[in-house]
């Protein structure tokens, strides 16, 4: 059965969209759902974005997109090459705001918020990607790490985690693929330039 989904035609014109919340941080966690993407949040097209241009990078340019989720999730990463679908739920790792937040390390922030979505039982995972959000703010984590200490089952198809890494000469982000069946969990830094013409993808492991 075909739904109606929304999308942008090219991830050039996404980020052009995306620019005034990726600017402005507190826009970015806090901004109000996005009616040209039937409700996606503004953090959850920045991540389902960054997935799509990694990918694109890895397998091939204008491969991968993204649209908005007619089952009513976080938005669908779209392979236009297989028309394979892969529906996404969304969780943030806000800055630590608490003592109690304060004393566990990133990666079990991390593994926190994939448990709170996991706890949602097997019909809300069963085949959905789900993508963290890290914004805690302390700097470098260790994927490899995560991908180990995943829960089992894991009842999401893969782990996906984004973040801001740095501000030096553009927005550079960090996106690791979380999944036990990998040596070491694939990762990638994407650097968006400062004013927005065009970024570049590099796989650090």
């Amino acid at each position: 059965m075909k739904h109606l989904v929304v999308k942008f035609k090219t991830l050039e014109v996404a980020l052009k969209e995306l620019e005034p919340f990726i600017r402005n941080g507190k826009a970015l966690q806090s901004g109000r759902p996005l009616a040209q993407l039937a409700g996606m949040l503004p953090r959850e097209a920045l991540a389902n974005w960054l997935i799509c241009a990694t990918l694109n990078c890895e397998y091939g340019a204008g491969r991968y997109c993204f649209s908005s989720d007619p089952t009513g999730g976080d938005g669908a990463i779209v392979d236009t090459g297989t028309d394979e679908t892969w529906m996404t739920e969304h969780v943030m790792v806000p800055r630590i705001r608490t003592k109690k937040e304060a004393a566990k390390d990133i990666v079990d922030r991390i593994l926190g918020a994939i448990n709170l979505k996991r706890s949602k039982g097997i019909q809300y995972a069963s085949g959905k990607q789900l993508v963290v959000l890290l914004d805690d703010g302390r700097g470098q984590w260790h994927p490899n790490e995560a991908a180990k200490n995943l829960p089992a089952p894991l009842l999401f198809e893969n782990v996906w985690v984004v973040g801001l890494q740095h501000l030096d000469d553009g927005y550079c982000y960090g996106i690791s693929q979380l999944s036990s069946s990998y040596g070491n969990a694939p990762t990638w830094l994407l650097t968006i330039e400062k004013n927005f013409s065009k970024w570049r993808v590099k796989r650090i492991q």
